[in-house]
């Protein structure tokens, strides 16, 4: 049995990674022009833009009919077509997609992530490694939903700009945050992104992400993980490498990195960066 996996640009997935996963593009507006992620927006044009915007970009969901329209183009050539899509408590997508796969009953299979970016990103990554094993569509959605629950995404803001241009934080408080060198550390629960804890300083921030792997039981480097970054460029991810090398050394030679795209790079800015594991404990 030939499946297909179609997936969301949420995934922050390079649209030509895999062979077999079709990324489908969300719709980033700044002002009155419209932009398709990934398509004829880069990540890093869309951070040159974020940068020179006064206003925040608005970020819209994949429709019932692009779905339809790209799973009955994946039906032609596969026998199946498994959905995964970012976060149904982050975006209607989800359900967009359980919307349009009633047309297609037994033969297509949506999966809410549960996440986004790179943790979206690391189930579709396990399901192509499932799929290559001969596991059956049903096999691989009831693995997922099992597995699901066991990533850990946590991320470290560099700024809390972008936090008050969305009004998630009034700007008094941004003001006191950026005077005490406040650095929010955030993760994603049960599909919804928390504050795990806030920081003083990047030192302090980066033993909450130690401390969080660490209570997961360490990184199963046997399954899909990544790290990510928002912005120009990767240098307080390559940091954050160098000043954490015990986690990594000597347990894998390959440290996969994945830039974050418009999706969560709205609301959270440029340099930021993004740790995604599976926790070797519950």
């Amino acid at each position: 049995m030939k499946t297909m996996i179609i997936t969301d640009s949420a995934s922050d997935i390079a649209p030509d990674l895999y062979e077999n996963v079709r990324v489908l593009p969300m719709t980033i507006t700044f002002g009155d022009r419209e932009y398709k992620d990934g398509v004829n927006l880069s990540h890093r044009r869309f951070y040159e833009l974020l940068v020179e915007s006064e206003e925040l970009p608005v970020t819209s969901q994949i429709s019932p009919y692009e779905f339809g329209e790209a799973m009955e183009e994946a039906l032609k050539t596969a026998d199946a077509v498994l959905v995964i899509t970012m976060s149904s408590k982050l975006s209607g997508t989800y359900q967009s997609a359980v919307l349009a796969a009633s047309e297609y009953p037994g033969k297509v299979f949506p999966v809410d992530s549960e996440n986004v970016t790179v943790g979206e990103h690391m189930l579709v990554e396990y399901a192509n490694r499932l799929l290559h094993m001969g596991k059956t569509p049903e096999e691989v959605v009831k693995e997922l939903d099992s597995i699901k629950k066991r990533i850990r995404v946590v991320g470290l803001l560099d700024t809390l700009e972008y936090l008050k241009k969305g009004g998630r934080i009034s700007k008094a408080a941004a003001f006191a945050g950026n005077v005490l060198s406040i650095r929010p550390v955030v993760t994603v629960k049960d599909g919804a992104v928390e504050i795990l804890g806030k920081a003083r300083g990047s030192k302090q921030a980066n033993n909450l992400i130690v401390e969080a792997i660490h209570n997961s039981g360490g990184v199963d480097f046997d399954m899909p993980y990544f790290l990510g970054y928002t912005g120009l460029n990767d240098d307080l991810l390559q940091k954050y490498i160098r000043d954490n090398a015990a986690l990594w050394e000597e347990k894998t030679d390959d440290l996969p990195i994945s830039t974050v795209g418009g999706t969560i790079g709205t609301h959270v800015g440029p340099g930021a960066i993004v740790v995604a594991w599976i926790g070797l404990e519950q």
